[in-house]
């Protein structure tokens, strides 16, 4: 979904774009405007600020910055007044609303969330998942999260397991 691989069989739409038909350039700017990357290690760049790190997507692709629109994510997410911040001075759980924040400054289609509570302890996980569900409401976004834990699958809509190669729906 993410156009980091290529699918072996079947159509990967979005956007009525088919992403197995793009170039390597086309997939590369599709993934900065459509996808919204949450990895487990997050990802954060040492030597830049969380305000640089979250604004990098944008800057790469040559965009404006909706400074107004990035600090109402990091009110929501808890981390407006460590934007001046290097991630090494934050938590695992700011660092990770630190990658969220990153995640949606492009205001992409939809954001995939690599077991986006793995590294963390119980309660800021449940925090995690909290707003996680929140963006997905309140801006519409499809939030794909890939998980092994199910307490984060159980506060999906709806949960699909791969079996055997194959992707079930499981109900709740």
């Amino acid at each position: 979904v993410g156009g980091l691989d290529v699918p072996t069989s079947g159509k990967i739409i979005v956007d009525q774009k088919k992403i197995q038909e793009l170039s390597d350039d086309e997939l590369t700017v599709f993934r900065r405007r459509k996808i919204g990357f949450i990895f487990q290690q997050y990802n954060l760049i040492q030597m830049l600020n969380i305000w640089e790190n979250i604004i990098l997507p944008l800057k790469l692709d040559g965009r404006k910055v909706d400074e107004e629109y990035i600090l109402e994510i990091t009110q929501i997410l808890g981390i407006r007044e460590k934007l001046n911040f290097i991630p090494s001075k934050l938590s695992g759980g700011q660092q990770q609303r630190v990658a969220i924040a990153r995640a949606l400054a492009t205001k992409p289609a939809i954001v995939l969330a690599d077991e986006p509570t793995g590294n963390l302890d119980e309660e800021t996980a449940k925090d995690i998942i909290a707003i996680l569900k929140r963006m997905a409401l309140d801006r519409q976004k499809c939030v794909i999260v890939v998980t092994h834990s199910k307490e984060v699958a159980q506060a999906s809509d709806v949960v699909l397991e791969l079996k055997k190669q194959q992707l079930i729906e499981k109900k709740k």
